[in-house]
């Protein structure tokens, strides 16, 4: 058996190449299905996302071929097409690999931690689909512990390296309990929305989304169960946000000194955490002044983020060095499963032999022969029986000049050397 891991990413494909070789989420558990039933590979278990979409499959030979094959028709992409994107991955490389990206250190931010939470939904509609057997089921099982393990030995996802994720770390640290603050975000873009993300990582409850087209704010807040506003609402609703975070593409100042002064009056001076993270900025530089007011700009964010990916940096480093202890401890197992059949043979080879010189002993002690006479018997014979095959092999070894076997032989059976 092989394991063989192969796909594209943000590294190696443009974005129009990602788009035509991902898969619907709605349709993924169907294509895992077709892949197994097609005969694509014995086990197999795919992984889309914006960044990637990969197999990883256990084969029954060496070739490959099959799933490529699949993969390719179900895109009705030709091979040359996709080719010079496709990178491929096999045995301890493909295990690595999946170590590797469910540990965040093959992502586009480093350390990002919602690809592990991908790759078990992966593994999860591959597995409800039938298509996991006894290896992809111990590899993905193994890798979750393996990114567990990084996350807990090392500081590879500890520091943010997103503006949107550090903003919402800064929030941390000023708000002990995330969950029971309101919090406004102005504007509906990707920034808006990956911070959307992270405070519902946080258990955030009350969100509203503000922006000048209401019809995208209503789209985006129905994803984080939001309100949605217009920015003409914004003075009635600015003094209910403990939490204010700002992304837009306004070349004007949104949020000025004096509606500031007033939310504060109305919340009788409870502090407000703000922060600006567009150029040109949404919040007038004067708002700092506000005794009552914490406010950050993208610049004061970029200095924490300059550190933290330094800090992922050395922290990956580690990471690295437990995914190769972890991968080269996989293959040992996937290398011990070539003995199994051997074992089994021996197994019931043995069984045989045991079963068959019970039977005699039993009609002997029946028949009245002494039970020590009946028992030296026993272990006579099994044991002539048990040695007579490698006893044999062990002689024409000797006769053909084949000190391997030999060796092996006092390696099998923990014999003193002569």
């Amino acid at each position: 058996m092989q394991v063989f891991a192969f796909g594209i990413n943000h590294r190696t494909a443009p974005v129009e190449i990602r788009e035509q070789a991902s898969f619907d989420p709605a349709r993924l558990e169907a294509a895992v299905r077709d892949a197994r039933d097609q005969g694509a590979a014995n086990e197999t278990t795919i992984l889309s996302t914006c960044n990637r979409t990969e197999m990883y499959c256990v084969l029954e030979g060496e070739r490959p071929d099959p799933a490529l094959d699949w993969f390719c028709a179900y895109h009705e992409l030709a091979p040359k097409e996709i080719s010079p994107y496709l990178y491929r991955h096999t045995d301890t490389e493909a295990v690595r690999h999946a170590f590797r990206v469910a540990a965040g250190l093959d992502s586009m931010v480093l350390g990002e931690p919602q690809i592990l939470g991908q790759m078990k939904d992966a593994f999860a509609t591959a597995h409800k689909a039938g298509a996991t057997g006894k290896l992809l089921n111990r590899l993905f099982q193994h890798t979750f512990a393996v990114a567990k393990q990084v996350r807990t030995d090392t500081a590879v996802g500890a520091s943010a390296v997103s503006v949107a994720y550090a903003a919402v770390s800064l929030a941390r640290r000023i708000f002990d309990d995330m969950s029971s603050k309101n919090v406004l975000l102005i504007g509906a873009g990707e920034t808006i929305e990956l911070v959307a993300r992270h405070l519902t990582e946080q258990r955030v409850h009350h969100m509203v989304v503000a922006n000048r087209t209401v019809e995208r704010a209503q789209e985006l807040a129905q994803h984080f169960g939001a309100e949605a506003i217009s920015l003409g609402e914004l003075p009635l609703r600015l003094a209910e946000a403990d939490i204010v975070i700002s992304s837009t593409a306004s070349q004007l100042p949104i949020l000025g000194k004096g509606a500031i002064e007033e939310a504060l009056r109305s919340r009788r001076h409870r502090p407000m955490f703000m922060v600006d993270l567009a150029v040109p900025r949404d919040i007038e530089p004067q708002v700092d002044e506000l005794g009552d007011v914490y406010l950050y700009s993208v610049d004061d964010l970029q200095g924490i983020i300059e550190e933290n990916v330094a800090s992922r940096r050395k922290a990956a480093a580690e990471a690295e060095a437990i995914i190769e202890t972890q991968a080269t401890g996989f293959m040992r197992w996937l290398d011990s499963l070539e003995a199994v059949p051997t074992i089994r043979r021996l197994r019931e080879s043995t069984t045989a032999f045991r079963e068959s010189e019970l039977e005699r002993a039993r009609l002997r002690l029946a028949a009245g022969d002494a039970a020590d006479v009946v028992l030296a018997e026993l272990a006579r014979s099994l044991t002539n029986k048990i040695t007579h095959a490698p006893t044999a092999a062990l002689r024409q070894a000797a006769q053909d000049g084949n000190p391997k076997l030999l060796d092996a032989a006092r390696r099998l059976f923990d014999l003193p050397e002569d």
